[in-house]
């Protein structure tokens, strides 16, 4: 196991945004940016007589330009008037890439204090290893952070938080909150027909749904909606038949799985639910995918993979020919990996986030068959930990996506 180790000196925790760019009481996007962030069409038309990059296409050199971490932005402002305007913007550089079709991960972690229980985004740039913070999302103060379910569209740049629940007086809450990664902006969206805490959430088809969790009178629902990210519309589905809180939820085949997940002790079977959004049904979750989901789960190679909250496992992955998990081949999750823990996944990647914002980083390969069972693939894992910067020791993480950008 490789450990990558970056101390508070080395990796700063940056802002993403201007450094004008707050929010104010009434959580609009203020930005008081100087006349280079914003150019005049006439000052953008006279500064283009001057090139990027000397002997270069202007095209070649901004292709060149938009792959600057964004930590080094700051310096690399002061060269010229053009390398402003682009580097000073974070919405035209990233708009910028877009266009160009560059993509990069970012790890977006949602945690919260350990002392205060104050709520933050904290985002981690896959590619240069660096920190950064975005601004604070636009919700009350007082929030239970597990109650939120956080979702992604990653190719799009595109963040949703929905539900959440009041801590105070336990109140689930019916918001609903987008962040694009090219504008660096969080904004207010339709409510959800239903207010619930701690429910199921999943995206099939540029869809996102939810299900279940707990209502306002704290009882738990069997109710189910989808939201059209195009429209911004919410419309009810099929009920899920049983009422139900999520403990986890996966989305895979083009279907939404959901579990309540093990209370401990093991009294009672947890429950768990399969919706296909093709027929608008639901059904009953197969015994032995639902006894054996016992911790966070991700989505690699077409296969459920879980990183177990009960003891300290070898990751494991569910083999639906034989309704059973099977341990893949590797070490365990690191040690210093202390839970709770946020688990998500791009490609062939694991991100599992600890307490302090420690990041494990297992890279899933898919081995072989062996010869007595040529149908059925092996998997093996590999763990790399990327160190946190110290100011970020006082944090635990609840939710974690990836975008691209």
């Amino acid at each position: 196991m490789q450990r990558v180790r970056f101390s508070s000196q080395q990796s700063p925790v940056h802002k993403l945004g201007d450094p004008q760019m707050t929010l104010s009481p009434k959580f609009r996007l203020a930005a008081v940016q100087s006349s280079l962030a914003n150019p005049s069409p006439e000052l953008e038309h006279s500064l283009r007589e001057e090139p990027l990059i000397p002997s270069l296409p202007d095209d070649v050199a901004l292709n060149c330009l938009l792959r600057i971490p964004v930590q080094s932005h700051s310096a690399c402002r002061a060269v010229c008037k053009r390398w402003h305007m682009l580097l000073g913007n974070k919405e035209r550089f990233f708009t910028n890439r877009k266009q160009f079709g560059l993509k990069d991960p970012w790890l977006f972690v949602f945690a919260y204090h350990k002392c205060t229980g104050k709520i933050q985004w904290q985002v981690l740039d896959l590619t240069h290893f660096s920190w950064h913070t975005i601004p604070a999302m636009p919700c009350r103060d007082r929030v239970c952070p597990h109650g939120f379910r956080c979702v992604s569209i990653p190719n799009d740049g595109t963040l949703y938080v929905c539900g959440g629940m009041v801590s105070d007086v336990d109140c689930p809450l019916d918001l609903v909150l987008k962040y694009e990664m090219h504008k660096n902006r969080w904004t207010v969206k339709n409510r959800m027909i239903t207010a619930r805490s701690f429910f199921a959430s999943g995206v099939i088809d540029g869809m996102i749904y939810v299900a279940g969790g707990n209502s306002t009178d704290l009882y738990e629902l069997d109710s189910a909606e989808v939201l059209d990210p195009l429209n911004g519309s919410w419309r009810p589905i099929a009920n899920m038949g049983t009422n139900m809180a999520s403990y986890d939820a996966a989305v895979l085949n083009g279907k939404l799985l959901v579990t309540e997940g093990w209370l401990w002790p093991f009294y009672v079977s947890p429950r768990g639910q399969v919706y296909d959004p093709r027929t608008n049904n639901w059904e009953n979750m197969a015994v032995g995918l639902r006894e054996g989901w016992t911790g966070s789960s991700v989505v690699v190679y077409g296969h459920l993979f879980v990183v177990s909250e009960l003891e300290r496992m070898k990751l494991k992955v569910y083999e639906p020919e034989t309704d059973s998990w099977e341990a893949i081949e590797g070490p365990p999750l690191p040690e210093q990996i202390c839970k709770p823990f946020a688990v998500s996944a791009c490609d062939c990647h694991i991100y599992v986030v600890g307490r302090n914002l420690l990041v494990a980083v297992g890279h899933i390969s898919r081995l072989k068959p062996k010869e007595s069972c040529k149908e059925k693939w092996n998997f093996g894992v590999r763990w790399n930990v990327i160190d946190a910067p110290e100011c970020l020791s006082d944090l635990t993480p609840s939710s974690s996506q990836v975008l691209f950008a």
